[in-house]
């Protein structure tokens, strides 16, 4: 929103909790008529929400929370914005729809065939599939543009997990791990965006997102105790035996993203709206609250 508002452009902001300046609106309730009345003058739409993040599943059945959340809502809302007349989509997904790591000088590229390997990915798949159908059909443009992990200020998941810990100096056995994960600072991301909303009316399709540099989870380690001041606490512990442990421990999965590698060419996003991506950074900016 800050950035946009640099830019002087007009903002209608949607968001589920009543916001001031914002409209309140429950996408997983409403309409496509109620959408498309909400929607009227709108040029481009920036879709942001979704079920992510969740640590503590709650749900009954979380496949059908995400394929409603995410596939289903995502498509309610392409139908009202083509029925609305908006011009330009714009969809965060994830490269998770990809798969979940990548062979060394491998990366993922958009179009290599989905790999996703839960339930997120799989509704976020569905969701780019829903999206890109409608849009065939008529004069409305969409990109998708597929996220890892982001970094920055207020970042929650994975990231700040790590934060925490560095930040309580706890011992991390990540010192022995030689991977290569692509990221993206909140800044590389809002350029995307603003790329994907200022490129040319023939852009389209699904691109992928990162910093111009991939980093190894050690270094990532490295670079927040660094930010924050600290010395990193790593201790050498063979991958081998990280991934028994995890096993016993039922985190296997968690691990694994640990200390795979998992690289995207961002490419198609530069020859399509001239992005460019911007070097991995993090400072004590990045690491705050």
């Amino acid at each position: 929103m800050q950035r946009a508002l640099a830019h002087g452009w007009s903002l209608r902001r949607f968001v589920h909790t009543p916001a001031e300046g914002a409209i309140a609106m429950d996408l997983r309730n409403a309409s496509v008529d109620d959408l498309a009345r909400a929607l009227d003058g709108v040029a481009t739409i920036v879709h942001l929400a979704g079920r992510a993040h969740v640590m503590r599943e709650n749900a009954t059945d979380p496949q059908d929370a995400y394929r409603r959340d995410n596939a289903e809502t995502t498509e309610r809302v392409a139908r009202a914005a083509l029925a609305a007349g908006v011009g330009r989509f714009v969809f965060a997904s994830t490269v998770k729809v990809a798969g979940e790591r990548t062979r060394p000088g491998t990366p993922f590229r958009p179009d290599d065939a989905p790999g996703p390997q839960d339930a997120y990915a799989r509704s976020k798949l569905a969701a780019e599939r829903a999206l890109q159908q409608i849009a065939a059909r008529s004069p409305m443009t969409a990109l998708v543009l597929r996220l890892p992990l982001v970094y920055g200020a207020g970042a929650r998941g994975n990231f700040r997990r790590l934060v925490d810990a560095v930040a309580a100096r706890r011992w991390l056995p990540f010192g022995a791990i030689d991977n290569r994960r692509s990221v993206a600072g909140i800044d590389t991301v809002l350029d995307a965006f603003e790329a994907a909303i200022e490129a040319p009316d023939a852009a389209s399709g699904v691109h992928f997102v990162a910093d111009r540099d991939a980093v190894s989870t050690p270094q990532l380690v490295r670079a927040i105790a660094a930010a924050l001041g600290v010395a990193p606490r790593l201790l050498d512990v063979p991958v081998g035996v990280l991934r028994f442990a995890a096993t016993l421990a039922g985190q296997r999965a968690a691990i694994e993203r640990l200390t795979g590698s998992l690289e995207v060419d961002t490419s198609s996003l530069t020859s399509a709206t001239g992005w460019s991506p911007r070097p991995f950074a993090i400072d004590a900016s990045t690491v705050a609250r």
